[in-house]
């Protein structure tokens, strides 16, 4: 039997088990796995499991991670708050920022110091074929365009931060009914790799709320790269503010793409509890 240390933190309710993998540059869990240790009826329960990887490409740490279905992202928003957070706990130090390789390529966490971290999300990619969609030409942005997802027809706009973004705005997010539409749309035909769903609700120009529906997790508590993706969206169709918060079940993210070029995403990454793995 092998015998494993993990910590679970959370990024408001988006929740993780976080393995130290710095001896190793494969992740020491299988896909498998990781989707049953994330069940929450038969596992530890979480949205993902996080491994802390030698760094590389001159970066401090890699970021690998499955979902709880056992698929990899390229990244997870939360999730890199979080792992800057457990990097800090492992190395004992005070450690403000690091360089996390991704899939979607080098991320840079900040942390604050008040439980927030403070991350460089790089720059949105909008071309079709950067999401990748076909909605519209390879080298075409999709910007409010229709798409139909069962009997309706949606205005959609595809962003990707890393990991592919549908946003649909809505007049009412409360009232979407999230468990039936979030499946039709990770898997429409338009979407060959699989899409993140969010529906936004403008309150004011620099307040929204979100719901999100995760590929590879379904409805969580809440998406970083979703809500960056969302602000971005907002701001090219001209409902939202540069510098937006973003309301999600499990609390506000503070979006700002001023710059017009990368993204910045400040939350709180929060320790839950530590504990033994016996596989």
């Amino acid at each position: 039997m092998t015998t494993l240390m993990f910590e679970k933190y959370h990024g408001l309710g988006n929740d993780f088990i976080l393995l130290d993998n710095r001896h190793s540059h494969e992740p020491l869990l299988t896909s498998e796995q990781a989707q049953q240790i994330c069940d929450r009826n038969f596992g530890v329960g979480a949205d993902g499991v996080i491994f802390l990887l030698p760094g590389q490409d001159d970066s401090d740490y890699t970021m690998r991670i499955f979902n709880s279905d056992g698929s990899e992202p390229e990244m997870c928003g939360n999730g890199i708050r979080c792992l800057a957070q457990f990097a800090a706990q492992l190395d004992g130090q005070e450690q403000v920022t690091y360089r996390i390789h991704t899939l979607a390529g080098v991320i840079t966490p900040e942390r604050q110091g008040d439980g927030r971290v403070k991350v460089n999300m790089g720059e949105p990619r909008l071309l079709a074929g950067q999401i990748p969609t076909t909605l519209k030409a390879e080298s075409e942005k999709v910007v409010d365009v229709p798409l139909t997802v069962g009997d309706r027809t949606w205005q959609v706009t595809t962003v990707s931060m890393g990991n592919p973004h549908c946003i649909v705005f809505v007049d009412d997010v409360a009232s979407v009914p999230l468990e039936q539409l979030g499946p039709e749309f990770e898997h429409h035909a338009q979407f060959p790799q699989r899409i993140n769903t969010e529906f936004i609700e403008v309150t004011q120009g620099n307040y929204v709320k979100m719901r999100v529906w995760e590929r590879g997790a379904g409805a969580t508590l809440a998406c970083g790269t979703g809500a960056c993706a969302s602000v971005v969206a907002g701001v090219l169709t001209g409902r939202c503010d540069p510098c937006t918060t973003v309301e999600l079940p499990g609390g506000n993210l503070e979006i700002d793409w001023s710059t017009g070029g990368v993204v910045y995403m400040t939350g709180p990454a929060s320790f839950v509890f530590s504990g033994t793995l016996n596989l």
